[in-house]
């Protein structure tokens, strides 16, 4: 039996945003590039390899998040959801990588020092100036959807950073200008990469956990279950699944072992509901039966029951049982 569900999805759209942070972005790169390699700066050059790594990150999660957007089909029932965590993916592996090659090149430069003169101190500070102003108003046009969505999260978290790195690169400037340490640029290479690097990880583990359908941060697998066995009637939860379709929606799959088979739509609606409000699972499917006969994925199985439950049923094959399914689609 099936509750009745919508497969349509209300997103917020942040394509004006992608359109106007990558635009702004590489004016920004082409603008530090340039005074990068007149004054002989590591500090910009590296800062504008990698805005222009946050210009590739950016084309990537756009073209995730158009990609969650495209029409399921038969041989794609769920469309092209994944893009939006590949793109994540894919976006922190860009970062880490950049920051690999500039921790490299601030240490050669760091064993090798080479002077600066005092214009060339102006100019990092008035071009990172530069940086925070687009930075900000970039990390500014995602933050409405960063609690949601890692996609947006990552775009968001690391327009926020390079704004605070471009805040140190302008105190480097100062400090080189004022007390003419040329090993300050290349120090702040490396503090450059240490923020962006702690901030990348996070990232990269969450987005390669949600690959390999791992149950998102937010979603307690235990407290699901301990939902689903605390539904009137149900003694037993069997074969749990809990996985991310993209980097904002939660999908779950499970039997509810139900004796008496009792299980009309206003159960199944119910039992969606709640998990929806509770855990912000947007896509339930569940099946109700007298005696489980499918050998679950796995042996993870919860802790706990709720007080009162008896264990009831048992894997195998059963000669006789009824099954009701709901598959709701918030």
């Amino acid at each position: 039996m099936s509750a009745g569900h919508d497969h349509s999805h209300a997103h917020a759209s942040f394509d004006k945003a992608f359109a106007i942070g990558i635009t702004l972005n590489l004016a920004f790169v082409a603008i530090e590039a340039f005074y990068g390699w007149k004054v002989n700066s590591l500090a910009l050059l590296a800062d504008a390899g990698h805005n222009l790594s946050d210009v590739a990150g950016l084309v990537l999660a756009w073209g995730g998040a158009l990609a969650g957007k495209l029409r399921p089909n038969p041989r794609h029932t769920y469309g092209w959801k994944k893009g939006s965590i590949l793109a994540a993916f894919a976006n922190a592996l860009l970062l880490l990588v950049a920051m690999g090659a500039l921790v490299w090149e601030a240490v050669g430069r760091l064993l090798a020092p080479e002077p600066m003169a005092g214009s060339e101190g102006l100019t990092i500070m008035a071009v990172a100036g530069v940086g925070i102003v687009v930075n900000t108003v970039t990390a500014l046009l995602f933050m409405r959807g960063r609690e949601h969505d890692l996609n947006i999260r990552g775009a968001f978290l690391h327009m926020a950073a390079d704004a605070l790195v471009s805040a140190g690169v302008v105190v480097a400037g100062a400090l080189t200008l004022w007390m003419g340490w040329d090993w300050l640029d290349p120090v702040v290479s490396l503090l450059i990469a240490a923020v962006i690097l702690w901030g990348t990880w996070s990232l990269f583990r969450q987005s390669l956990h949600l690959l390999f359908d791992g149950v998102p941060d937010g979603v307690d697998p235990q407290a699901v279950h301990d939902c689903l066995a605390s539904l009137p009637g149900v003694s037993r939860v069997h074969d749990l699944h809990i996985w991310a379709m993209d980097t904002s929606q939660v999908a779950m799959t499970a039997h509810l072992v139900m004796p008496q088979g009792h299980a009309d739509d206003g159960f199944l609606k119910d039992a969606t509901e709640r998990l929806h409000d509770q855990f912000e699972i947007t896509h339930v499917t569940l099946q109700v039966v007298k005696v489980p006969f499918t050998t679950p994925c796995g042996d993870w199985q919860a802790t706990s029951e709720p007080p009162g439950r008896a264990a009831g049923g048992h894997s195998g094959h059963a000669h006789h049982h009824e099954s009701g399914h709901a598959d709701s689609h918030f």
